[in-house]
């Protein structure tokens, strides 16, 4: 387990929020985190880390909320560790994190990556889910039947049939000061992202974050188990595993130009959920709704968390 020398400007910039470490499923965990009330627990993607959240940590926080954005395992200011990057053991950091900060559970928000972990955890632990909010990333089951069986699906997925090769993904998202990192989240970003004030600082802080010593591989790790254990036992059995149906209001968000996840694919994941659920497209957005459009993501997310009677 190791834990690199982190820039700590980059993943620990002032603000205002706390950072601090937590422990859980047998490693570190960095956190920033904002606000009293009931919490929010917000889960980044790829190639991100926390600070993709920056904007509805404080929304959150003004809105009423305990916000808290993590870094998952191996990226940011978390442990790297040798194993643990299947879906299951990720979605238990998550829930591991729930517990470590003393709550007896809180409203899981997820986008890319992060939304599959806490679409995972939904299954996984229910009790300490309390509602459940995805932005770019279908039900995993979705996922995996969109990938094999829809052939725009699969090659709007290339990237993560790339990362089956060793060791030139990690070089590739490295090389030039991490310049592939920027080029993916502008290219997957619709043309408000670079509207945005910030736009430029934030991919500015991704490429720094990915090179970070071990960072890029402890990314691509979670992709590589997702195509090679398809036809594996362990595999198989997490499939099984997720026709459990998710029983808890759940929203679902996604934008109409993302190129990497189609709108086919995500919706109908509705159809794993026995509980109130919402679908919210945003016309206009690409991959990164939360960044392109912050304050429309964050109303929606707030009024949604407030509403006592979320619609099915």
């Amino acid at each position: 387990m190791t834990r690199p020398a982190v820039p700590a400007n980059v993943i620990r910039p002032e603000g205002p929020w706390t950072h601090r470490d937590v422990a859980a499923n047998g490693a570190r965990f960095h956190i920033a985190e904002t606000g009293d009330g009931p919490l929010v627990l917000l889960l980044h993607g790829f190639p991100q880390y926390w600070w993709t959240w920056r904007h509805q940590l404080t929304a959150l926080a003004d809105a009423g909320f305990r916000a808290v954005a993590m870094d998952l395992r191996g990226v940011g200011g978390s442990d790297r560790t040798p194993r643990g990057y299947d879906p299951a053991n990720l979605a238990l950091d998550v829930t591991g994190v729930i517990r470590s900060l003393g709550e007896p559970d809180a409203a899981l928000v997820g986008h890319d990556l992060g939304g599959y972990l806490a679409w995972t955890a939904a299954v996984m632990r229910p009790k300490l889910i309390r509602r459940l909010a995805v932005s770019s990333m279908p039900h995993p089951r979705r996922w995996r039947a969109s990938m094999l069986k829809d052939v725009r699906q699969t090659a709007a997925g290339s990237y993560i049939w790339g990362f089956q090769r060793p060791w030139v993904p990690e070089r590739q998202l490295v090389a030039d000061n991490g310049e592939l990192v920027g080029k993916l989240v502008r290219g997957w970003g619709g043309p408000r992202l670079s509207e945005q004030p910030d736009a430029a600082e934030a991919v500015a802080r991704y490429q720094q974050a990915m090179c970070i010593p071990s960072t890029a591989h402890c990314s691509v790790e979670p992709y590589r188990w997702l195509v090679r254990s398809l036809a594996r036992p362990d595999g198989i059995q997490f499939n099984r595993r997720m026709k459990r149906p998710v029983r808890v209001p759940t929203l679902q968000v996604h934008g109409s130009l993302d190129p990497v996840l189609r709108t086919r694919s995500s919706a109908g994941s509705g159809q794993y959920v026995e509980a109130p659920y919402r679908w919210r497209l945003f016309d206009g957005l690409g991959h990164w709704p939360h960044e392109e459009d912050p304050a429309a993501f964050s109303a929606e997310l707030i009024g949604w968390l407030k509403d006592p009677e979320p619609d099915r």
